[in-house]
């Protein structure tokens, strides 16, 4: 294992989430299980710096606190008002909410099209986990405040360089 540095926090989130890595369970099941352990252990937003706090005035960042090759644990920073593209993602990911909301819009791929089938406004501690298929969405901070969440993926990010399997540009419709 390589912590990238020590935050407070992080230790025992990547030890919990090795020790569930480690059952073998499906991409779901274990998504659910890491959502169930950040309850616990959701860090406080002490896990950054007070400049990686801050955020871009550019666009949200994402910052990799640990990678091997079974998970990643990153820091997501948004200013108000910052969005994500609509993406799906290569492996299960469970996240949770630190500070500011974050509006998730859920879409369903029609082939030609998208169609919106849910909305959450997750709000600081809130705790969530998915897996693929079905896990096309759109996140965006629509609080006032610099939003902060990490979120745990099945996958080596810095590796892939991303979580993001690909990105949708097709028409969202109605039902």
């Amino acid at each position: 294992m390589e912590l990238t540095t020590m935050r407070p926090g992080l230790d025992t989130l990547v030890s919990g989430v090795s020790g569930i890595v480690a059952r073998r369970l499906t991409p779901r099941k274990t998504a659910f299980a890491v959502a169930d352990l950040l309850r616990d252990r959701l860090p406080g937003p002490d896990l950054l710096t007070p400049a990686e706090r801050e955020g871009s005035p550019d666009r949200y960042t994402s910052r990799v606190l640990h990678a091997q090759p079974e998970f990643s644990v990153v820091a997501v920073v948004w200013r108000p008002g910052q969005y994500t593209a609509i993406h799906d993602h290569v492996s299960w990911c469970a996240f949770g909410v630190i500070s500011g909301v974050e509006d998730e819009t859920l879409y369903r791929d029609m082939g030609d099209h998208l169609v919106e089938i849910g909305r959450a406004a997750n709000r600081p501690g809130d705790v969530s986990g998915f897996a693929p298929p079905g896990d096309i969405h759109l996140v965006r901070n629509t609080s006032a405040e610099v939003g902060i969440s990490v979120h745990v993926y099945g996958a080596d990010v810095r590796a892939l360089g991303s979580s993001v399997r690909r990105t949708y540009e097709l028409p969202v419709r109605a039902t």
